[in-house]
This record gives structure tokens, sequence and C-alpha cells, in this order.
């Protein structure tokens, strides 16, 4: 696998770069704003079981498929999230430390 030089990426140009405006991921995120009906429904839901209010990128990218958002939560609820051999707090330091290491913008 051969690694991308950095010059080269600066030589195409800011509009090929990732940036705010233009994020590196060719998914396509439902904001907040945006939803609508069962994505609408299934933000609400993952805010109910959550209990806050701003939806992170990570479930935004599932907004095009409401239905797998709504089983993509439930699973995490059960194994991310419930107790067991690590608390739910340990397995959210550890996810967030992966998430950093693997330069992860959820």
């Amino acid at each position: 696998m051969t690694k991308s030089n950095p010059e080269d990426d600066k030589a195409k140009g800011p509009e090929t770069q990732p940036s705010a405006l233009n994020p590196a991921t060719k998914i396509k995120v439902t904001e907040d704003a945006e939803a609508a009906g069962d994505t609408l429904s299934a933000y609400d839901f993952w805010r109910a079981g959550s209990g806050r209010q701003q939806v992170p990128g990570i479930i935004k990218c599932f907004g095009a498929r409401p239905d797998f958002l709504r089983q993509v939560v439930e699973f995490s609820n059960t194994v991310h999230f419930s107790e067991g051999h690590l608390s739910r707090r340990q397995k959210e330091m550890i996810a967030s430390y992966v998430s950093y290491l693997n330069r992860c913008p959820y």
C-alpha cells in the first residue's frame, strides 16, 4: 500500500482537501434541520435513549437508512453501553481513544 504524500494533496488545491465545508467522507449526512419522516423519528429514538439533544455525526451517517439506524442504536446500547466486565464509562473512554487514534471525526 502506498502512502500519500502531503505535498501532493496540497498541489491538488483546497477544493479536494478535507475541511468543514468539504468533509473527507462521501457518506450523505442528514443534519438535524434536514431530518424528516422516518429519519427524524430515528433521530428522536436516539435522543430518547441517550438523553442528549445534539445527534452526533456517526449517528447522522445512518440517516439515509432510518430502519438500520434504529438497529444500530439498539445493538450499540446492548453491546457497547450495557454494564459488564467494563463499565459504560470505561467502554466510552476506550471508544473515544480508538477514534482519536484513527483520526475519526465522530
